[in-house]
């Protein structure tokens, strides 16, 4: 099902409505989010001034505590922070070259914006559904001035490697002089895999970037962190990019209560994924990737098309009030793929709830798919 085959108003509306939640969460709306702002601050606190003080400054300071880095910058987006940071190793380092994944963020969601604004060109180490290993890097037959390493990889399945992989693959990068950058965008997710906390994933690299909306469940923002030299040069650059904002305490108080209330409960979310994702593999037809996901979110495959399994999602939702998995693409003909992320609102599932409800789902999908009534 494409963009203009779904009926988006229906589709909110309807998850608006539900009362449990599998994959993702009920949207707050604005006044929700205003009231959750309000609770979170005291009459006499001041806001932020053109990126410092206020909720700003104390943001920057929790995230480089919890990273273990001399200081953070706070960023409106991502994308601003990842270009600034790619910018300053290769200013560094003299070398414009980039060794990074082709599934990366940084290559397929930025618009290319490291090689339209800084110059810079990407250097492929594999094209393989995976995270590049050491010997790749080293055989690149080139130089290059940074490894940028996405933890975990979103685009093929939220990927990450083995803690000793990413050790290597960091000292392969040292070898030859090149310095390191996390997209770190969702390393609040990778502590329960790497069995490591962090600050000491952190430790591996030159910068990190992190983001505050995408797990944390903040409105807006990232930061970017590193040593005192990085974010000397981050606050500049931030400035000439348009990114030094009068204010941003809203984004800020948002990354704050996220950190305080959702940071904590996410090794949680991990582990409780790790007992309903084969209740999702044993669907008939169905396949994770990766197979044993390494986070709470993962990649569902189902040998159905995409129209007729978002339609089963909105049966779903409308007749029984529950949001199931969302937003399927075709991959092939037949073949339909989406992301899952069991966080909060599925920490109350059991692996037999979630198979009741699978097959429940696929019915209904089998019934859009061949122009049946859809009742659940």
């Amino acid at each position: 099902m494409t963009d203009d085959q779904i009926d988006w108003d229906r589709l909110r509306a309807a998850r608006r409505a539900c009362t449990r939640f599998l994959s993702g969460s009920r949207p707050p709306t604005m006044h929700e989010r205003l009231t959750a702002l309000l609770a979170a601050v005291e009459p006499g606190d001041h806001p932020d001034f053109y990126g410092t003080g206020g909720p700003v400054g104390e943001l920057e300071k929790r995230t480089a505590a919890l990273l273990g880095t001399e200081d953070a910058v706070f960023f409106p987006t991502g994308t601003m922070a990842q270009q600034v940071a790619l910018r300053h190793h290769a200013e560094r380092t003299g070398n414009r070259a980039v060794a990074l994944h082709p599934l990366s963020h940084i290559e397929r969601h930025e618009r290319h914006a490291h090689l339209q604004l800084t110059g810079l060109r990407g250097l492929w180490p594999t094209t393989a559904t995976r995270q590049p290993t050491a010997a790749e890097l080293r055989g690149l037959g080139e130089p290059f001035g940074t490894l940028a390493v996405e933890l975990p990889l979103r685009d093929p399945g939220f990927l990450l490697p083995s803690w000793d992989d990413l050790v290597d693959l960091v000292a392969a990068a040292r070898e030859s002089g090149a310095r390191v950058h996390f997209d770190g965008a969702r390393l609040w997710n990778t502590t329960t895999h790497f069995g490591r906390p962090l600050h000491e994933i952190a430790a591996l690299a030159d910068s990190v970037y992190v983001s505050f909306y995408k797990d944390l469940g903040g409105i807006s923002g990232a930061a970017l962190a590193g040593d005192k030299a990085l974010t000397a040069y981050a606050r500049t650059w931030r400035h000439r990019y348009g990114g030094q904002l009068y204010q941003q305490w809203p984004a800020a108080l948002s990354a704050l209560i996220g950190l305080d209330t959702v940071l904590p409960l996410i090794p949680g979310y991990t582990r409780h994924a790790a007992t309903l994702a084969p209740a999702l593999a044993a669907l008939p037809g169905a396949r994770l990737f990766p197979a044993a996901p390494t986070t709470h979110e993962f990649q569902l495959w189902l040998p159905h098309p995409a129209r007729a399994l978002n339609a089963a999602v909105l049966a779903l939702a409308e007749q029984e009030r529950i949001w199931f998995i969302p937003e399927w693409t075709d991959a092939a003909p037949g073949l339909a793929c989406a992301e899952i992320g069991l966080d909060g609102p599925a920490q109350d599932w059991t692996a037999q709830e979630v198979t009741e409800l699978g097959l429940r789902f696929l019915e209904l999908t089998e019934a859009a798919e061949h122009g049946r009534p859809r009742t659940a």
